[in-house]
């Protein structure tokens, strides 16, 4: 594989979970690789020994102007973005009623409208190739909203949504669209990375505040292996036909079939009232 050859993968969020290891992998397969994080210290020791093929950058998607450098800087050394995998974000838990405006405003510009930026930078390298793949980190919640992560479950639900047009829009372009819907993995996601605001209203203990708790105590627990879920993401680029969805975990795999099931059935019930609201032929 040449440098010329090797698919270029530009993935945002690399200094710890799933970015790291995706970028760790992608490197070691020899693909050119574009390596980010807020500091980009946190990976710099990805690149010593791989330069022709590695960049590194300091990336804050909640920056546009950040973006475009990093976009432009990426098409300066390789020439185009085979691969982009918006992973950058982080998770906040409250009860609904008790989320914070500031929390609620923050966790949307990094998990919406910095994945909205990230991709509308890299979309125009993609079209001018006629081929691409863009792979955007979700969640289980991003189809089912938990208690306790209503906000979190509202910024996965609209990444998954906007994917949706976004990949009936690229698909006549060469662009395929991947959300990747991650239940409970060995990341930081539940660490130092989760923000919470805690529960001090009774009537909410026993849902909200029992799932907080839950979470932050079963960080580095998880079943989900990260190792794994990068090698999952790499093999599905290489698949002539990928998957619109790839549901990561056992735990997300049943949680998601069985509320799907469920939701189907509550929908076909209420067939008769929905179709009566149209008006008579």
């Amino acid at each position: 594989m040449t440098t010329e050859t090797r698919p270029v993968w530009f993935i945002t969020g690399c200094s710890t979970g799933f970015g790291r290891e995706l970028a760790k992998q992608a490197i070691e397969r020899g693909f050119n690789v574009v390596v980010t994080a807020r500091d980009v210290q946190k990976v710099a020791d990805l690149v010593p020994g791989k330069e022709q093929q590695t960049l590194a950058l300091a990336l804050d998607v909640t920056d546009s102007t950040n973006i475009d450098g990093a976009v432009k800087a990426t098409l300066e050394k390789f020439g185009t973005i085979d691969v982009l995998v918006n992973n950058a974000g982080y998770g906040y838990q409250s009860s609904v009623e008790e989320g914070v405006e500031e929390e609620i405003r923050a966790q949307f510009d990094a998990n919406v409208f910095g994945l909205f930026a990230m991709t509308r930078a890299v979309l125009p390298a993609m079209r001018k190739a006629r081929r691409g793949h863009i792979i955007n980190i979700t969640s289980v919640a991003g189809l089912i909203g938990f208690p306790g992560s209503g906000y979190y479950a509202a910024s996965k639900h609209a990444v998954e949504g906007w994917s949706d047009a976004l990949a009936v829009e690229s698909e006549p372009l060469g662009i395929k669209v991947t959300c990747v819907e991650p239940g409970p993995f060995r990341t930081d996601w539940a660490g130092r990375s989760l923000h919470q605001t805690e529960n001090r209203i009774d009537d909410y203990a026993e849902t909200a505040g029992a799932r907080m708790k839950n979470t932050a105590g079963y960080s580095g627990k998880q079943p989900g292996d990260p190792a794994r879920a990068a090698a999952a993401m790499i093999a599905i680029t290489e698949n002539a036909h990928p998957p619109r969805h790839l549901i990561m975990g056992a735990f997300g795999f049943e949680a998601v079939t069985n509320k799907f099931r469920e939701r189907l059935a509550q929908i076909e019930a209420w067939r008769e009232t929905s179709l009566g609201t149209d008006f008579p032929e």
